[in-house]
């Protein structure tokens, strides 16, 4: 069904064309009915979340509506206290194996040098 899964990236953001374009390579599906399944899934999930469910992907994570009580914040220019309205927010909680396999991949950090002197 296409290339096997492999590690990318090098820390940079991918956008919705470029995710589009890696699925299109590793299916060989067309690039419009790829970008038309990307679309519909972001629409789909999107509706639904504003409709209050939550959308959990087994093993990927969950997107779900988060509500944010009213709070009392502080103009930072004139110290004055405001009143920040309550709202509801998209959240997404990554599952345990996403998470896990995140974890494993975390790059080394580099070895630091000793300079003789």
């Amino acid at each position: 069904m296409g290339a096997a899964r492999r590690p990318r990236g090098k820390g940079k953001t991918v956008n919705k064309r470029e995710m589009v374009e890696r699925i299109v390579e590793r299916t060989d599906y067309p690039l419009t009915v790829v970008a038309e399944i990307v679309d519909a899934f972001i629409d789909e999930t999107s509706d639904a979340v504003i409709g209050g469910d939550r959308v959990t992907l087994s093993g990927f994570g969950t997107f779900y509506r988060q509500a944010r009580a009213q709070r009392t914040a502080r103009n930072i220019w004139t110290g004055e206290s405001v009143t920040v309205r309550a709202r509801d927010l998209p959240a997404f909680r990554a599952g345990k194996p996403f998470r896990d396999e995140v974890g494993r991949r975390r790059r080394k950090p580099a070895a630091k040098s000793k300079a003789k002197r």
